[in-house]
């Protein structure tokens, strides 16, 4: 009981969500889990040697705040051994471990007794390199507490994520189930374990990265982790026969074995070249023809045409040409050194070209595989099963010990038992990834209007590109002695060519209720004004989207006079819009003067150092966006201005494009009165132009012209809530660099 009382295990999930939804998947799906786990463990706490703390913390939609504050000032915190953190970032399907560690303890035992294990490092790898902007509390516990631990995530159907659709009805049957049995044989596992890791914090970084768990589950039922020492042995002894190989081969083959791999390796490189363009030529075309820059989005199949279908052209086109140019010159070879009739040899050289062609897809997973080593990145274990399986499968079925032997076709044996171990381990990530980019098309314009329309279609069409280049190498060196290169054509244009008019003609929509596009609807006051405090507001309700495409169909639908174009950007501090719609009717009722923020000069001392003194009042607002102009300001505090507690002290702060940005929320007894001191950097000269502060209050009320809007709103649209996005009112307030 006493060893309890001083070892915990954290399980944490959020219990707020934003006010765009109501939630069912990001948390409450995680929180159910939770209560049910509670219950469980309950019934076998007499067993346990670790105590389990349920944290339901609040915050972490407006930045982590719950699981800041209870890791930094709550006494159990400092028991706590591991971290679990429960998330969601869809809804339903299975909940997936995306981060694991830094110490493998937890993903090692978690691996050994789940039900139905589900996990990727692949996710990790991605989450870690920022191509996903987001966070967890699991970055807290990780980062401010140093906890090892596992982070898990339900990632089906992403394209909820934030609106109205993550709602009950959406969650699929199962998907709690299949996390709690998880759940419950872990840490009732861990629980009664006498073992239990130390602190990353005692472990060196060369330790740390030794010690990075590698783990990929196959068909959710079995889950393989091994750590990142044994994968470098495992990488380096693959990568070291496999040079020994090659070096042997191309010694006994000499330079035309070089010329003949250096030219096939120009086949792969064709391949990839036309796969890339053709699809990428597409993306570029869909929103000059398409009602929707990403009509695909409620329908994720049309990829598969509009992009699949020209990337498997393209790389069957780019390797035909490679196998041309190689053809030629064996012929120019061959007809030099043997005396063999010109009908026998033109069969004999198209044979050993599609050898060639099979060992150059070998050779370029050899490649990935030596860079994913040097970089020690997790996800390298799918290039070692794609050189091992299809290599293995060459040496048994293919290989010849007598170079002089002549070639024969490539078997149908060797295609099958080389490519069915690589399927099964990746098969299942590609196509969750490929959902994961398409859902994720619905969020893309972080500011909005500022980004290409075809940018969208880019990414997916890069990646189905560069997925089917990768995976397809093998096959398609069979292709050209099959006689199905026309049949293959022809099905692919066709294929493209029924959903490019799918597409062109409207027949399915981009957007369905149930997959909608993600809008806001903000009706801001802008009292920004230019220099001079004196400014007479500015009301208006402006209506923007995160995906991409103009507004003129929802616009229309609504009928409320809205104006849209690029002529006005809106800076909401956090973000600013470029493309937009705004309408002025009816925009002055719902708020008065008294609810806009004022932001007023106390003093400013010019003596040693230059230090000014501003005073905030937010009024009603508890949810507030500051921003300071960190060329300007070297430092700040900021302080409570009735209580006088220092909420910020004088620190080096960071910044992002010349300002620092606060972002506050609390509850309904928040401060709404503060205090900012400003420490000018020494020896700069004020700018004539530009801003010192830009201020952004949100007010969680519909005025008159919101709530018209709002019940207008297209069923295919819903408004899209994160922590840096305003509420349905919203004031906007400045102070000038040279005030």
């Amino acid at each position: 009981m006493s060893e309890a009382r001083e070892k915990s295990i954290l399980v944490s999930s959020h219990i707020d969500t934003v006010f765009s939804t109501e939630g069912a998947g990001d948390c409450s799906s995680c929180v159910g889990v939770m209560l049910e786990l509670a219950r469980g463990i309950s019934q076998w706490a007499h067993g346990l040697k670790k105590g389990v703390i349920f944290l339901f913390n609040t915050g972490e939609e407006e930045g982590l705040n719950g699981a800041h504050s209870f890791i930094t000032q709550h006494p159990w915190s400092k028991t706590v051994q591991m971290a679990i953190d429960l998330e969601a970032m869809g809804i339903g399907g299975k909940s997936s471990i995306f981060q694991a560690g830094p110490h493998p303890w937890a993903i090692e035992n978690y691996a050994s007794v789940a039900k139905y294990p589900s996990g990727q490092i692949v996710a990790q790898d991605l989450f870690s390199s920022g191509v996903i902007k987001s966070a967890t509390d699991f970055q807290v516990y990780k980062d401010v507490a140093g906890l090892s631990g596992l982070d898990f995530a339900y990632v089906d159907n992403t394209a909820v994520y934030h609106t109205k659709n993550d709602k009950l009805e959406l969650l699929t049957k199962g998907s709690l189930q299949h996390l709690g049995e998880n759940m419950l044989a872990f840490l009732l596992h861990i629980g009664a374990s006498s073992h239990f890791p130390e602190g990353s914090s005692t472990e060196s970084k060369e330790d740390i990265s030794n010690n990075k768990a590698i783990y990929f589950d196959i068909l959710g039922t079995y889950m393989v982790v091994y750590r990142q020492k044994f994968a470098n042995l495992l990488h380096n002894s693959v990568i070291m026969q496999s040079l020994l190989i090659w070096a042997t081969s191309l010694f006994m083959g000499g330079i035309p074995a070089a010329a003949s791999l250096a030219l096939s390796c120009l086949g792969v490189l064709l391949m990839w070249l036309f796969a890339l363009g053709f699809s990428l030529l597409v993306a570029f075309l869909i929103p000059m023809i398409s009602s929707s820059p990403v009509p695909y989005v409620a329908s994720p199949w049309l990829v598969v045409g509009l992009f699949g279908a020209p990337a498997i052209l393209g790389a069957l086109t780019g390797q035909h040409l490679g196998y041309l140019l190689f053809k030629k010159y064996l012929l120019n070879l061959h007809s030099k050194r043997r005396q063999i009739p010109p009908i026998i040899q033109a069969d004999l050289v198209k044979l050993e070209a599609e050898r060639w062609l099979y060992k150059a897809g070998s050779f370029q997973w050899l490649i990935l595989l030596i860079l994913g080593n040097y970089f020690k990145i997790g996800s390298s274990y799918l290039a070692l099963v794609w050189l091992v399986s299809p290599a293995f499968a060459f040496g048994f079925f293919e290989a010849t010990l007598s170079p002089a032997r002549l070639p024969k076709p490539l078997k149908l044996a060797t295609l099958v038992l080389g490519l069915a171990t690589p399927i099964l381990f990746s098969a299942g990530i590609f196509i969750r990834l490929a959902a994961t980019i398409i859902g994720g098309m619905v969020r893309l314009d972080r500011n909005p209007g500022g980004t290409p329309e075809w940018l969208g279609n880019f990414v997916i069409a890069a990646y189905i590109a560069a997925l089917l280049s990768l995976t397809l190498v093998y096959l398609l060196s069979y292709v050209h002695l099959s006689g199905v290169k026309g049949t293959i054509t022809l099905a692919t244009l066709v294929l493209f060519g029924l959903s490019l008019a799918v597409v062109s003609f409207g027949v399915v929509p981009p957007f369905s209720e149930d997959t909608a596009r993600a809008v806001n609807v903000v009706h801001v006051v802008d009292a920004t004004g230019g220099l001079d405090e004196i400014h007479t507001p500015e009301s208006y309700v402006s209506l923007f989207s995160t995906t991409p495409g103009n507004l003129n169909k929802e616009v229309e639908h609504i009928n409320e006079s809205f104006i849209c174009g690029k002529n006005k950007t809106v800076d909401f501090v956090t973000f600013s819009v470029k493309y937009g719609c705004r309408t002025y009717n009816d925009a002055t009722s719902g708020w008065s003067e008294d609810d806009i923020p004022t932001m007023h000069v106390g003093s400013d001392a010019k003596e040693n150092k230059r230090i000014t003194q501003v005073s905030i009042n937010t009024k009603d607002s508890v949810r507030w966006v500051l921003a300071i102009n960190t060329d300007e300001i070297e430092d700040f505090k900021l302080n409570d201005a009735r209580s006088s507690e220092e909420l910020i002290s004088v620190d080096r702060k960071s910044s992002v494009d010349g300002w620092h940005i606060i972002q506050f929320s609390g509850g309904k007894n928040a401060p709404r009165l503060f205090d900012l001191t400003l420490y000018w950097r020494s020896g700069s000269t004020p700018s004539i132009d530009g801003y010192l502060l830009k201020l952004r209050t949100d007010v969680d009320i519909l005025t008159p012209i919101t709530e018209r809007i709002l019940q207008k709103l297209p069923y295919w649209c819903s408004l899209f809530g994160k922590s840096t996005s305003p509420h349905t009112l919203a004031f906007l307030r400045n102070l000038a660099v040279n005030f």
